[in-house]
């Protein structure tokens, strides 16, 4: 099997990405898997067409797209993407879309089609906080999980899809006021690993519940 794992580059006005620091130090091969590592521009329209140029020179089973979520704890596997645009600040090249469909002939939201619930549960099974997110925003982290998804649906059906939302890096905190969620990098990394891991074993279990109140 091959999984390509996808991270962004800083964006905001952050000097480091976690994303795609934590993708780096993953392993070259998890389970007898390989595992191709990319990073991403932080841009609505280019990140899109980076990964399908990938897609098809590497032709992967999976494609893991992994985003920062600033002020977020845990480790968050996101459960749907959907189809908009709304950029409160520019991207890395400027876009800042507002109100906008990422794909007009596009599904108006698309779920992960990897194991949401056993990623979660294999990456708490190790110590490390996780849990399924049911927004991934609508930035660039959302839309590459739109249109990856929608490449899926539309181009290549035999790739499975998702994306996971990342904390700030400890690092990252160090000006933020007290009390700013991070996690270390190689704690992320591990993280990474367990949800991939999950991945290639492909064992959902059905019957858990794992959503939200609010």
């Amino acid at each position: 099997m091959k999984i390509l794992v996808t991270g962004f580059d800083p964006f905001g006005g952050e000097e480091v990405n976690p994303a795609y620091e934590a993708v780096k130090l993953l392993p070259d091969t998890i389970l007898n898997s390989d595992i191709i590592k990319l990073e991403i521009p932080t841009v609505f329209t280019k990140s899109a067409q980076v990964v399908e140029e990938a897609i098809k020179k590497h032709r992967p089973d999976v494609v893991l797209n992994i985003g920062q979520a600033g002020g977020r704890s845990n480790i968050s596997v996101e459960k749907v993407a959907i189809n908009l645009g709304e950029a409160r600040i520019p991207d890395n090249d400027g876009e800042q879309p507002i109100d906008e469909k990422l794909q007009e002939d596009g599904e108006t939201a698309y779920f992960a089609t990897i194991p949401v619930k056993s990623m979660v549960k294999n990456i708490r099974k190790h110590g490390i906080p996780a849990n399924i997110s049911y927004t991934a925003g609508t930035y660039v982290c959302n839309s590459i999980m739109y249109n990856v998804l929608y490449m899926a649906d539309k181009k290549y059906s035999n790739i499975r899809a998702g994306f996971i939302h990342v904390p700030y890096a400890l690092e990252q905190v160090v000006e933020k006021p007290d009390g700013t969620a991070s996690m270390s990098m190689s704690t992320i990394a591990k993280g990474l690993e367990y949800a991939i891991e999950a991945i290639i074993e492909d064992n959902e279990e059905e019957g858990e519940a794992m959503g939200t109140i609010m």
